[in-house]
């Protein structure tokens, strides 16, 4: 006997969860009808339960008492249930502002999607009891995971109002026990309150959203919703728009999939009237899953009675059967349900009684007289089906006439009742019945319909008149007619762009600017098929909008076009499944006719990917516009009415607002890195440069990516049938602001991907798309999610594989993203989750030795190639569905493992600093553009590492400058010393010492350039790097001072007995200039005898103390030479060669100086080649004989015969190192002689000048005659009988202007450099910037003789570039030369008043003589300027005792000597250049040319580091045309047009020596030797238009001078760059500027 179970309950008081209006004693409305119960209950008694005498007496009574009792008895009900209706609302009001503010709900604010579609705290706090004021938040947020425990939020406890409570009561003496016991309290909140509030809070689009997730969750969703605030009812029809329903017919087989809101359906509508005992939501449940609480009712978790906002509201959901045999329903039907007491919300049961097919009302037991039969009877006599559920009956179904049935409730089995009812509906609807359909809701006017909003109106509209346009065009077309650029031109050109940069053929240049060529032809049909009235519309429309009206103007349109394609998209999509079916069943038994099945299939792929129409397409458009407009050249007229330059805003800001940006074209399987770029361009300026922590999934097709995106942030990827991702989109979600403290970044930014071994355009599985999708997502995401389906590992191989291989790529171009697994759809792993592990690191490890093969590198497991932990960054998901579809809501549990996979991606997140949006949008350009090379490892180009690598050395050319400043004056101030003799030896210490605030600062700076700068993790690899640069300099700097100061002091001693003897014969001057004045004094003699008088002692003088001395000799470096080459070489041959020889540094044809072996050719001749080896070593020779001629202090020290032999053996020893490396050729003796010649010509030209300087300084005759003036001044000065105080104040001062204009000279050297270093554009920043600009001056000069020596002698050109530019920079009209000497004069004028003023405090202090002031007055200026106090010293002015006198007259003198030497510096020509002890430009060859000059093996570009002897690679930012360094083709006169950065990315070769045919593959030139194995060349498609641009414009010069041709070799397109297309790329290739933003800190 089966047991009955009554699941109804008894109690006529309790029904659908809170409907039951006895349990509401604090609301209004609940009031009023509890009152109305009893009356009526009251009415019964009276008129059932007298004795059957009364009852006779009643019946005789008239029919008139009768009427007027009953209408006094209703209008008495009335006039009390008036009363208690208004209190009722004010309760019901003050009820609701309560529920709002305890849910933290500001009512004059709307709640907006954008407040929670971020990342926030509540991520952490999953299993935590929610506070009351974030329940809102939490809610939302769990709806979006699809979680549809949302309604079921663990509330917190109030416990602090409690303990207020506990406290009030405890201090009260006198409780009262009713107040205490029966008194207020606290109503916990109803869980649809909360989601109601949360409804008639949220704005629009939030509405929409989470009516959308609600339907997901297999919720019931608000039709019609009674609005508290403004006493209407509302109908949103806006929320619907975005559900689509799917199901399948079991009879015909057939699958549907709509959008709800057009679906027309059978509609079922339940109600109840007055009070029942029976859940009417529960008994909804049963029909349409009993596993699911579709319907919220009063045994869920949660209810209470205090629910205030949803009576009158009625909900939706729908049933739709999957297509078995078991299906409740064999069609998809409606199901509507009205919340409280029918009867008093006529409004929704009119609207519901005329917009049902069935209509289901649930009853207690009725008197014939109850208002609530006035309803029954209405629906009776109705045409349509009428099911009664009577819950004090306990009969089974009944037909009472034709559609009107009665079903029991009472005491009867759950499952049987529901049985009666499903089979009693399925019968009913078995009939012809109407059909509901939601967007015909509007027609009622009782309601208020949402989108008759104002904004949502005019987008509509606008949206229909652009879908107007596409009516009449087959839709397989409407792509090629509506969207001309981004069809097949579009795809066309990424073909071209992928042969491109794959060259074939044996001109590369030609084969490259072909394609170019071709691809340009390409973007000039982009641009002429113009912007189709269509997209006109939609540019339009997104230009004019408001923001909000922008937002439903995008969702209208997608709306639109989902509804105009998704029909014949269904019928393709149902005739391509059952198409492929049939190729699998071919492909199973082998049938030879598989093949012209795929061929069909394909062609059905073809026809899908054609007929698919929505928003991304149209944007897609808009970027082919784009493109195509930045592509064609400027000038041209577009005959667009809009600024095409504003489109990528458009698309930024489409960002902002949360839509998803195309990133790789699924279709073309291609970026439009333009557009991309633009786009992210746009996106820095609207949101600043923040940083972004770039999150990217992988997986096979349909495993649920883009689920498991959506359900974790919100998003809304494609994820329907049929529309699984394509390509690659990224779409942006924000950090709230509590995270962003705990998170290095201030956005996520998720790209979402096409699966791997998907079926690409034609259908067909390609590995390589798949390997360039996997490498693509990998080198963008800081971490990327690899999605797995199942639990066999044997089915993981192939994407294990691929992403394996991709993780490998990233290693060796040194990018470091982590990665999680995720397992989806592997149920509870909880037993078996080790050895699933376990068999996964296997798999792994095994797919990493593989692919370590094909990319050529030696890692044997997969934690070799990225940090992994098998224990954490392996995830496992359950079921997305519970249960099978349609019916089934998402699995909770799967919502679970969500939450947590995102708070484990958070953790990870928390440890990087991500990127950029400057940095991704680098990034992406470098990952595209490596991957368009089949070889992504030697093609890939880090931009932030090499932007990052260029800001290091700017900061270290500004280290290395303070540097060496601090060194330079240190330098001068201890040569001060040497000369003034205050100092005999130097120590490095001593050096060492001076320099530590210096070198402490510049370490400081570099240590917090790495641990502060925000690319702190990139610059890591360089920090040692960098340290030992700055301590190598250091000591360097150190070492170089140390030498040239003791050469210095050297120099010194070594003419210690020269500058003894000039004292001596100065201090015997003065004495006999004394002497001969006191002597001539008293003869009053006028000036020009006083003139003879001296004159005439003058000459004796001279003679007297210069007599024993030897004069100094002319030197003859012409016969020196002769005679020591005559020594060796024999005086025939160097006569004759003397009398023959010309500037061997003009020869480019050395024939007739070498006897030749064998070339490669098997001839004798010297090769191109080797004329242009021969030619760099004479000007190597030349380059280091000057060096060497300079090292010499000829000017102090003098000549000396064996400079000439030093000059023989450089010449000598630097041919023999030449002929090292030379097999097939020997110089002859009259090239070594002839070059000896020429460079001690050279030589002995420089030697004469800086001898001629020495004699002057020392020749005694020479030098005493220049000091005549001097003298007779002193002479004069005695005779007119001035003290020796002022006398000898005024010898100082003469004796201080030469030193003084010295040292000025030297100091304004110094600061002329750093001057020239912050305002001449060449100086500022490095070596490369400084490189920019002299291209820019070649450029603008266009004098070919400059470009070759540029070509061939770069360090000579660039030193000579910064002598000329030092040069005009200090004689030009505009010269702060002048100034700075002014200011230096003023700065050593004031030093020495100063040193004068404290030698007379202390001689006056100290009592001291002359010598002592003498003393201390040259020990001030010790460092300041060279001055020997040796000369004045004696017993000439010992008489001195005035030094106040001393002081004055020195300073008068001296401000009359600063006067003649500012007057002397009227115009910057007046500036003596050889007075400078080491120059300006001397000062900054030195700090821009001591680095690398390593040449290109190919092209000669010079290596751009600058750092001599740097480890690593050379590198160049651009390489240049092969021909221009007379690079040819093996066996023929024409001169080679490669760049060797596109022929390094063929498969072409090239031959390494001219002696040799051996052959080396361009892309492996690495093999080909030393150096070409030290080069860095990374394939590079880039224009170069500056040497294509020279090439062009002096072909005919070059032609001339390498005696070769470009004979048909040279591109045409090359011939269109101009030289302002030459010069602006300039700045696009080597852009100093945009450093600067990385720089900062």
């Amino acid at each position: 006997m089966r047991f009955v179970h009554s699941f109804f309950p008894s109690n006529p008081n309790y029904e659908d969860g809170r409907e039951t209006h006895s349990q509401e004693p604090e609301t209004g409305e609940s009031k009023m009808k509890s009152t109305e119960s009893i009356q009526e209950n009251d009415r019964k008694t009276h008129t059932e339960g007298p004795e059957p005498k009364e009852r006779k007496r009643k019946s005789d009574e008239s029919v008139q008492d009768k009427n007027f009792k009953k209408q006094r008895k209703e209008s008495i009900a009335l006039g009390q249930e008036s009363s208690q209706s208004e209190d009722n609302a004010k309760i019901t009001e003050e009820n609701i502002k309560q529920l709002f503010s305890r849910l933290n709900l500001n009512l004059k604010c709307k709640l907006q999607s954008q407040d929670f579609l971020q990342v926030t705290s509540l991520v952490l706090q999953r299993h935590e009891p929610c506070v009351e004021r974030n329940l809102v938040q939490t809610f939302i947020q769990q709806l979006l995971m699809m979680d549809y425990r949302a309604r079921y939020t663990q509330i917190k406890e109030r416990k602090h109002e409690l303990n207020n409570h506990r406290t009030s009561v405890l201090d009260t003496r006198e409780s009262d026990a009713f107040d205490d016991i029966f008194g207020s309290k606290i109503h916990p909140l109803h869980p649809m309150d909360i989601q109601m509030a949360v409804f008639l809070h949220a704005d629009y689009f939030l509405r929409q959203l989470i009516v959308t997730k609600l339907s997901q969750c297999q919720y019931a969703v608000p039709l019609l919703v009674p609005n508290p605030f403004y006493q209407k009812i509302e109908f949103p029809l806006w929320t619907f728009r975005q559900i689509k329903k799917s199901w399948k017919l079991y009879e015909k087989n057939e699958s549907k999939s709509q959008a709800i809101y057009k679906a027309e359906t059978p509609m079922v509508a339940f109600f109840r009237l007055s009070e029942v005992s029976t859940s009417k939501s529960q008994i909804m449940n049963s029909l349409i899953n009993e596993r699911h609480e579709t319907f919220f009712h009063r045994h869920c978790s949660g209810s209470s009675k205090s629910c205030v906002l949803m009576d009158g509201v009625v909900e939706i959901a729908w049933y739709c059967p999957s297509g078995e045999k078991t299906d409740k329903f064999t069609d998809c039907v409606a199901f509507c349900n009205l919340h409280g007491d029918a009867q008093a919300h006529e409004t929704q049961i009119n609207i519901l009684t005329e917009e049902s097919s069935i209509n289901v009302v649930i009853l207690p037991h009725l008197d014939r007289n109850h208002k609530s039969m006035t309803i029954v009877e209405e629906l009776y006599n109705n045409s349509k089906p009428l099911i009664c559920l009577l819950t004090e009956d306990e009969s089974v179904v009944t037909e009472m006439r034709g559609g009107k049935y009665k079903i029991g409730l009472k005491d009867r089995n759950k499952f049987d009742v529901s049985e009666e009812l499903r089979r009693t509906i399925n019968e009913c609807l078995s009939k012809t019945m109407s059909k509901f359909k939601l967007s015909d809701m509007v027609k009622h006017s009782e309601v208020k319909v949402d989108e008759n909003d104002e904004d949502c109106k005019r987008a509509h509209e606008m949206a229909k008149q652009m879908t107007t346009l596409l009516e009449n065009n087959e839709l397989s077309k409407i792509k090629e007619t509506f969207l001309p650029c981004a069809g097949k031109l579009w795809h066309n050109w990424c073909q071209k762009n992928k042969e491109l940069h794959r060259p074939q053929g044996n001109n590369i240049e030609m084969h490259n600017s072909q394609k170019q060529m071709e691809m340009f032809k390409i973007r000039e049909k982009q641009k002429e098929s113009g912007v189709t009235t269509f997209m006109k519309m939609f540019i339009e429309k997104l230009n004019s909008s408001k923001d909000n009206e922008k937002l439903y103007f995008i969702r209208w349109l997608g709306f639109l076009l989902d509804e105009y394609t998704s029909e014949d998209l269904s019928a393709l999509h149902h005739k391509y499944d059952q198409k492929w079916s049939k190729v699998l069943d071919l492909k199973k038994e082998h049938d030879k006719s598989e093949q012209s099945e795929q061929i069909q299939l394909e062609k059905m792929s073809e026809k899908l990917n054609e007929t698919q129409f929505g928003l991304e397409h149209l944007l897609r458009e808009i970027g082919q516009i784009y493109e195509s407009h930045e592509s064609v050249k400027k000038g041209k007229v577009t005959g667009y009415q809009f600024n095409v330059t504003s489109l990528p805003r458009l698309a930024a800001e489409l960002m902002v607002s949360g839509y998803p940006l195309e990133l790789m074209d699924g279709d073309a399987a291609h970026v439009p890195l333009i557009w991309v770029k633009a786009v992210l361009d746009e996106l820095i300026k609207i949101l600043g440069d923040q940083r972004v922590f770039v999150l990217s999934v992988l997986g096979i097709q349909s495993t649920g990516k883009s689920t498991s995106l959506n359900a974790m942030f919100g998003l809304q990827f494609a994820v329907s049938a049929g529309r699984c991702t394509r390509g690659a989109f990224m779409q942006l979600v924000k950090v709230s602001e509590e995270l962003k403290e705990d998170l290095n970044f201030e956005y996520l930014l998720i790209v979402d991907t096409e699966g791997l071994s998907a079926l690409k355009l034609a259908g067909t599985s390609t590995r390589h798309h798949d390997n360039e999708v996997a490498t693509f997502v990998v080198g963008l995401g800081n971490m990327t999610l690899i999605n797995i389906f199942g639990e066999n590992p044997a089915e993981m191989q192939d994407i294990l594989q691929i992403v394996v291989q991709a993780f490998l790529r990233m290693k060796k171009v040194r990018l470091t993203p982590s990665c999680m697994f995720v397992h989806q759809n592997v149920g509870d792993v909880t037993a078996d989750e080790k050895n699933m592990k376990i068999r996964l690191q296997e798999k792994l490890d095994e797919m990493t030795q593989l692919a370590a093969k094909e990319e050529g590198c030696d890692v044997e497991c997969f934690s070799d190639v990225i940090k992994f932990d098998i224990k954490s960054d392996v995830r496992y998901f359950a079921q997305l569905w519970e249960g099978s579809p349609p019916m089934a809501p998402p699995n909770p549990l799967y919502s679970e493992n969500v939450q947590e996979l995102k708070k484990a991606i958070l953790s990870h997140a928390s440890e990087s600093n991500g990127v950029t949006l400057a940095q991704l949008r680098d990034r992406i350009g470098d990952v595209w553009n490596a991957l368009l090379n089949e070889n992504f490892i030697f093609s890939f180009k880090n931009t932030l590492e090499i932007a990052v690598y260029r800001a290091l050395e700017e900061k270290c050319a500004k280290w290395t400058w303070n540097l060496r400043s601090a060194m330079l004056d240190i330098e001068d101030k201890l040569h001060n010393r040497i000369n003034n003799r205050q100092l005999d030896k130097v120590e490095s210490i001593d050096l060492e010492n001076e320099m530590a605030n210096t070198t402490k600062k510049v370490n400081n700076c570099v240590k917090y350039y790495f641990e502060e700068h925000k690319e702190k993790d990139t610059l890591t690899r360089w920090r040692l790097q960098f340290h030992e640069k700055i301590k190598h300099l250091q000591g360097e700097l150190v070492r170089d001072a140390k030498q040239r100061l003791d050469d210095i002091i050297y120099q010194r001693d070594a003419l210690e007995k020269l500058v003894d003897k000039k004292t001596l014969h100065e201090k015997k001057l003065i004495e006999k200039t004394k002497k001969l004045a006191f002597s001539l004094k008293q003869k009053h003699l006028d000036e020009n005898e006083l003139k003879t008088e001296f004159d005439e002692v003058w000459e004796k003088w001279v003679s007297e103390l210069a007599g024993d001395v030897r004069p100094f000799e002319d030197i003859n470096i012409e016969n020196d030479v002769l005679t020591f080459l005559h020594e060796i070489y024999g005086e025939p041959l160097v006569r004759e060669r003397f009398t023959q020889f010309t500037n061997i540094n003009e020869i480019h044809d050395f024939t007739t100086y070498v006897n030749c072996i064998k070339n490669s050719n098997g001839s004798k001749g010297l090769t191109p080649y080797e004329h242009a080896s021969i030619e760099q070593l004479v000007h190597n020779i030349i380059h280091q004989t000057e060096k060497h001629v300079w090292s010499k202090s000829v000017a102090k020290m003098g000549y000396k015969t064996s400079y000439i032999q030093e000059i023989e053996q450089l010449v000598k020893k630097t041919i023999k190192g030449h002929m090292c490396n030379c097999i097939n050729y020997e110089f002859k003796k009259e090239f070594t002689v002839d070059l000896i010649l020429f460079m001690c010509r050279k030589a002995g030209m420089m030697f004469e000048e800086h001898h001629h300087l020495y004699k002057e300084a020392n020749d005694p005759l020479i030098y005493l005659e220049k000091k005549k003036p001097e003298y007779y001044s002193l002479f004069q000065g005695f005779c007119r009988g001035a003290t020796s105080a002022a006398i000898f104040g005024s010898l100082i001062s003469t004796k201080l202007k030469e030193p003084i204009l010295q040292s000025v000279y030297n100091k304004t050297a110094y600061d002329l450099a750093g001057e020239m270093r912050m305002n001449i554009p060449a100086f500022q920043g490095n070596r490369s910037n400084l490189e920019k600009h002299i291209l820019k001056t070649l450029a603008e000069e266009e004098d070919v003789i400059k470009f070759i020596e540029y070509i061939h002698y770069p360090r000579d050109h660039i030193e000579n570039f910064i002598k000329a530019r030092v040069k005009e920079y200090i004689t030009g009209e505009n010269s702060s030369a002048l100034a700075i000497m002014k200011t230096n004069i003023r700065h050593k004028e004031q030093r020495v008043n100063t040193a004068a003023e404290t030698a007379t405090d202390e001689v006056l202090s100290k009592r001291g003589d002359v010598n002592m002031w003498l003393e201390v007055f040259s020990c001030c200026l010790k460092d300041e300027l060279e001055f020997n106090k040796e000369r004045l010293t004696g017993d000439s002015f010992q008489e001195i005792t005035d030094f106040e006198l001393l002081e004055e007259v020195l300073k008068k003198e001296l401000c009359h000597i600063t006067e003649d030497l500012n007057r002397s510096l009227k115009n910057a020509s007046d500036i003596n250049m050889t007075m400078f002890r080491k120059q300006p430009d001397e000062i900054l060859i030195e700090h821009f040319c001591k680095c690398c000059w390593v040449e290109c093996p190919f092209c000669g570009v010079v290596c751009v580091n600058t750092i001599e002897g740097h480890p690593g690679d050379h590198i160049a930012p651009f390489h240049r045309n092969c021909g221009m360094t007379g690079m040819i083709y093996k066996k023929s006169d024409n001169l080679s047009c490669s760049v060797c950065t596109s022929a390094v990315a063929s498969n072409r070769f090239f031959f390494p020596s001219d002696d040799s045919d051996d052959k080396v593959l361009w892309r492996e030139y690495r093999t080909a030797g030393s150096e070409f194995a030290s080069w860095c060349i990374t394939p590079d498609l880039s224009e170069l238009p500056y040497w294509k641009w020279f090439v062009c414009r002096f072909q005919k010069d070059l032609e001339y001078y390498y005696e070769k041709t470009f004979k048909g070799q040279i591109p045409d397109n090359w011939r269109s760059f101009t030289k302002e297309d030459a010069l602006e790329s300039l700045d696009k290739y080597i852009c100093n500027e945009k450093l600067e933003e990385i720089c900062c800190i």
